[in-house]
């Protein structure tokens, strides 16, 4: 069920730090094989801390599953979930950290912290009311039942639900897509998108004018001019 374990999450978290420093990747697609996406976090796997001393839980916290979480939000090329089966816990803060969600008719996602006396961890109690209110990520949270993909989808947390055997097939299109775009207009978009719901409007428009200021100094922007002007379709390198 691909529960995570410490060196999958370190794992992970360089690969998508390549990914933003890397020109020739334009889009990250994260997706699992079995009979689920990400059970959530293997406790085994976790190296030994010894006795617990206050501030080690929330050191263990910050510096592993929120540190997750955050690599996924700050990457710089678009990050799609893939969702093959149950994302539970971290699993599906992960998938909702992603900037766009698949999810095949099979899957579900469960907020199970609650049905084992934790508390929700991996940024899934900022992410959440961000996504679908407080009200709904409360019932998430507090009963824990496992919310099937067409519901999440219906909620907004999910962005389509398809068959299972056209899920591989449908992100690799949207992949796709995104790799042929404008790759550092992405970038500032989705940066623009992530901070807005932490600013107010005079930052987000100052951010905003910044961030074209930045744009239209990439050849991308450039093209997208000039194929307009041209009437033909533009050719984007991701620069």
């Amino acid at each position: 069920m691909n529960a995570v374990t410490w060196d999958q999450r370190e794992r992970i978290i360089a690969l998508l730090a390549e990914a933003s420093a890397d020109p020739a990747v334009r889009a990250v697609v994260v997706t699992a094989t079995g009979r689920g996406f990400c059970a959530g976090a293997d406790l085994r796997g976790s190296p030994a801390v010894g006795d617990k001393v206050a501030g080690d839980v929330a050191r263990m916290i910050r510096q592993g599953a929120q540190r997750f979480i955050a690599a996924v939000m700050d990457c710089e090329k678009p990050v799609i979930a893939a969702v093959n089966g149950t994302a539970a816990g971290i699993g599906a803060h992960l998938a909702f950290a992603c900037d766009l969600v698949l999810a095949a008719e099979s899957a579900r996602f469960v907020e199970v912290f609650a049905r084992r006396g934790l508390v929700p961890d991996g940024g899934g109690a900022y992410l959440l009311p961000r996504l679908i209110g407080p009200q709904r990520t409360k019932e998430l949270m507090y009963f824990g039942d496992a919310l099937p993909a067409a519901e999440a989808h219906a909620m907004g947390l999910v962005n389509r639900v398809v068959p299972a055997e056209d899920l591989p097939k449908t992100a690799r299109a949207w992949a796709e897509r995104l790799a042929q775009g404008p790759t550092r207009a992405l970038a500032l978009t989705k940066q623009l998108v992530n901070a807005s719901l932490d600013t107010d409007r005079v930052t987000a428009f100052a951010a905003e004018a910044t961030a074209q200021e930045l744009n239209m100094t990439t050849r991308d922007a450039q093209e997208g001019v000039t194929s307009f002007v041209e009437r033909r379709e533009a050719r984007y390198e991701g620069r």
